[in-house]
C-alpha cells in the first residue's frame, strides 16, 4: 500500500496535501497497489475530502497531542499507522514539516529515503521504484533507484498538477501510542491572508533595483493584479527592507511556480538556484547583460519603475475586460 500524509497545519488541509494525495494515487496506480492517506490532529477541514484526489481510504489520527508538531511523536504516530495498514511507500511533502520527519520515519522503518522528488521515473520489474529530483541547485535532474522494501518519498511542491479523480470517503478514525509532546508551545505567530511560497503558483519578486523600500508599492500592485504572493533577493531581505520569510534562493526558500516574475535582480547564481525550476520566468532589468536574461524565458529590458506600473494597467485592463 502507498501511504500518503497529509498535512493539516493549524486544522487546515492544504494544497500540499493535496499535491502529495494525487502523487500518491498516480504511485500507486504504477505500483499496483492501493491507496490511502493519514491525518495527524484535530482538524477543521474535512479529512474525507482528501479522497477526491483519488485515495480510497483516510485514517484520521484525530489527537490534539499532534496539533502542535512534535517530531518524535508525530514519527512514532505514522510509523505504527505505516505498519497497521502495511504500507510499504510513504509520501509526504517536502515542507518544512516533511523534511523534520522523513529522516526520522525512514530510519524507524528501515526504510530507503529520497528527498524532493520531482516525479516517478519507473517501477522496474522487480519492483524497483526510480524517482527523480533536481541536484546541483537545480542544473540537473537525477534518477535514484529504491530498492529497500519500505520507501519514503517527499515531494516537492508544484511539481504536480492536482486532479479531482474521485469522490469524498468517510474518514475512518485511528488510535495510536505515541510520547507525550516534550514541546510546549506558547504563541504561533504566522503570515495569513497570503499563499506560501513553496504553494504559490504566481511570485512576484524584487531586488535591489527597487533602490528604496518605500518603492515596494509597485511590486505588490502587481502582485495583487495577478493574485501573486512577493518574494525578494536576500540583499533585500539581509537590509531589513523585506522580511525573511520573502527570500528565495539557495540559503532562502526554494520555490517553482508556474510564472515567476524577476524585478529588478541581477540573477546571482546564488538566487537562480532557488527559483530556476520555474515553468515560465519574466525578467525585468534595465541593464542587457544582467545574467538572469539568460535563464529567463522571456525579458524586458527597461526601467522597473517605467514598465511594472504599465505592466500592472495592462493586466488590470484584460481583467476587466473578461
Amino acid at each position: 500500500m502507498v501511504l500518503v500524509y497529509a498535512e493539516s497545519p493549524r486544522g487546515q488541509l492544504k494544497k500540499a496535501a493535496f499535491e502529495a494525495v494525487t502523487f500518491g494515487k498516480k504511485l500507486a496506480e504504477q505500483l499496483g497497489q492501493p491507496c490511502a492517506a493519514v491525518v495527524l490532529g484535530t482538524t477543521q477541514s474535512d479529512p474525507g475530502e482528501l479522497g477526491r484526489y483519488g485515495v480510497s481510504r483516510v485514517l484520521h489520527v484525530a489527537d490534539e497531542r499532534f496539533d502542535i508538531l512534535d517530531s518524535q511523536a508525530a514519527t512514532q504516530a505514522l510509523a505504527e499507522v505505516a505498519r497497521q495498514v502495511g504500507a510499504t511507500t510513504i509520501v509526504m511533502s517536502h515542507t518544512s514539516t516533511g523534511k523534520t520527519l522523513a529522516g526520522r520515519l525512514a530510519v524507524r522503518l528501515n526504510a530507503g529515503l529520497v528527498s524532493g522528488v520531482s516525479g516517478v521515473a519507473s517501477v522496474e520489474s522487480d519492483g524497483t521504484l526510480v524517482v527523480r529530483k533536481s541536484v546541483f541547485s537545480g542544473k540537473a535532474m537525477a534518477e535514484y533507484a529504491i530498492v529497500s522494501p519500505v520507501k519514503v518519498l517527499s515531494l516537492m511542491g508544484n511539481a504536480i498538477r492536482l486532479e479531482v479523480s474521485g469522490q469524498p470517503v468517510s474518514a475512518e478514525v485511528l488510535t495510536v501510542s505515541a510520547p507525550a509532546p516534550r514541546i510546549r508551545v506558547r504563541a504561533v505567530r504566522t503570515v495569513e491572508g497570503r499563499v506560501p511560497l513553496p504553494e504559490a503558483e504566481i511570485v512576484v519578486s524584487a531586488g535591489r533595483g527597487m533602490k528604496d523600500p518605500s518603492n515596494w508599492g509597485i511590486v505588490e500592485e502587481l502582485a495583487e493584479a495577478l493574485g501573486a504572493t512577493t518574494a525578494c533577493s536576500r540583499p533585500v531581505a539581509d537590509s531589513h527592507w523585506r522580511p525573511h520569510h520573502e527570500h528565495v534562493g539557495q540559503t532562502g526558500i526554494a520555490i517553482r511556480p508556474n510564472l515567476y516574475i524577476a524585478i529588478g535582480i541581477s540573477g546571482a547564481i546564488q538566487h537562480l538556484a532557488g527559483v530556476n525550476n520555474s515553468k515560465v520566468i519574466v525578467v525585468i532589468n534595465k541593464d542587457p547583460e544582467a545574467p538572469f536574461f539568460k535563464a529567463a524565458d522571456y525579458g524586458v529590458v527597461g526601467d522597473l519603475f517605467e514598465v511594472v506600473p504599465r505592466l500592472t494597467e495592462a493586466i488590470r485592463k484584460f481583467k476587466a475586460a473578461q
